[in-house]
């Protein structure tokens, strides 16, 4: 495919404002890009207007999946940037917009890849399965439902775009977003023994969490140590009300040393305390994803880092990150092989002026194809 229409590709999809919603725009561009082609074209409805899309081209041999989220993070005040966020303003050499680091500049180069190798003389030795995903800038759900319903099952392989400066991303943290809310009696302040002050449990609850956590101090050798950060907290109606209802929301980015499980059995056992203590708690959970084992050693991660290394003369370096991806739920699938590769730095991920830079981007598209091959004929 000519550069141009490789970038305008890029552009169009940074035009669809999919805020945290409105994916089938994407899902309706996409499939609208492989109307022509012989593959299989399916879509996953997750609620109206957020359509995963699933697009398959081959037909035998072993399938590659390729993973990218159709969803972006909100633009922010428009008046920090310097452009238009949903316009895919190019200029110097990069393409500005939001989406255009994380990760539309990712799923398009898998696109551009899977496009080009459609027009190939030869047949096909083997099938490159996209997933294009809803949600999972709030939760990775799109990823849960295509686990789900089996669209991950049978793969041999997946390759996930988010940007890595195209370093082979081989492990990431996990993430568990906690809430308890706290119900309690309304008063005058002035009679406080009238009422029950919703909050001090969750003053409790938040000394008394912390307090574990600060106790888990073994470092993983990649992704280092656990962390644990109270990010929310709302309670309360007037200044001279004893407040009835109150909530207290964390975040904590788990390892290996410190499985989800683990630390979800570690806070509901605080939580069960204080409730048999006299509070009224209520402990949610919103989306908990695991860590992803470390892959370096998988023959898909050695694959990617020796094409990196002799075709397109990078370093093919592993590298580790404190995010979590679909990645998360795409684990619970099978036993096969994830690695996460893509064009950007991630440097102004969900930033004004968010970019990307063209000739990284071409390049990604180009490594997605030979990785492709490669993969098939090893």
């Amino acid at each position: 495919m000519e550069a141009i229409a490789a970038v305008k590709i890029l552009q169009d999809l940074i035009a669809l404002e999919t805020v945290n919603g409105q994916e089938s725009l994407v899902a309706d561009y996409l499939a609208q890009l492989f109307a022509d082609y012989p593959v299989q074209i399916k879509r996953i409805n997750y609620a109206p207007g957020r359509d995963n899309l699933v697009v398959e081209i081959g037909d035998q041999g072993p399938i590659l999946g390729f993973s990218g989220h159709e969803d972006v993070v909100a633009a922010g005040n428009r008046k920090m940037w310097q452009t238009d966020p949903f316009q895919g303003v190019v200029r110097a050499g990069k393409v500005y917009g939001r989406g255009a680091s994380d990760m539309k500049s990712g799923l398009a180069a898998m696109v551009v890849a899977m496009l080009d190798l459609l027009e190939e003389d030869q047949p096909l030795p083997g099938r490159i399965r996209l997933l294009a995903s809803v949600g999972e800038e709030t939760g990775e759900y799109g990823a849960a439902q295509l686990t789900q319903t089996g669209y991950a099952a049978d793969l041999a392989g997946l390759v996930i775009g988010e940007p890595t400066g195209m370093r082979v991303r081989v492990t990431h943290k996990g993430i568990i977003d906690y809430y308890v809310t706290s119900t309690g009696r309304s008063a005058h302040s002035s009679c406080p023994q009238r009422g029950e002050n919703a909050i001090w449990p969750l003053i409790q609850f938040a000394q008394q969490i912390q307090t574990i956590m600060d106790q888990h101090q073994e470092q993983d050798p990649t992704l280092g140590g656990l962390t644990h950060v109270i990010s929310q907290i709302q309670g309360g109606e007037q200044i001279n009300s004893i407040p009835a209802q109150a909530q207290i929301g964390g975040n904590i980015r788990t390892t290996p040393v410190y499985p989800n499980e683990m630390i979800m059995k570690e806070i509901e056992a605080v939580v069960e305390k204080l409730n048999q203590a006299g509070a009224h708690l209520k402990l949610r959970y919103s989306y908990p994803e695991p860590p992803l084992p470390d892959q370096r050693k998988t023959k898909l991660a050695q694959l990617a880092s020796k094409v990196l290394r002799e075709q397109f003369q990078q370093t093919g370096e592993f590298c580790a990150d404190t995010g979590a991806t679909d990645a998360s739920e795409y684990i619970k699938a099978g036993k096969f092989p994830i690695i996460i590769v893509g064009p950007g730095m991630g440097e102004t991920s969900h930033q004004p002026d968010e970019c990307v830079s063209i000739a990284d981007y071409l390049e990604a598209s180009k490594f997605y194809r030979a990785l492709a091959w490669a993969f098939w004929q090893q």
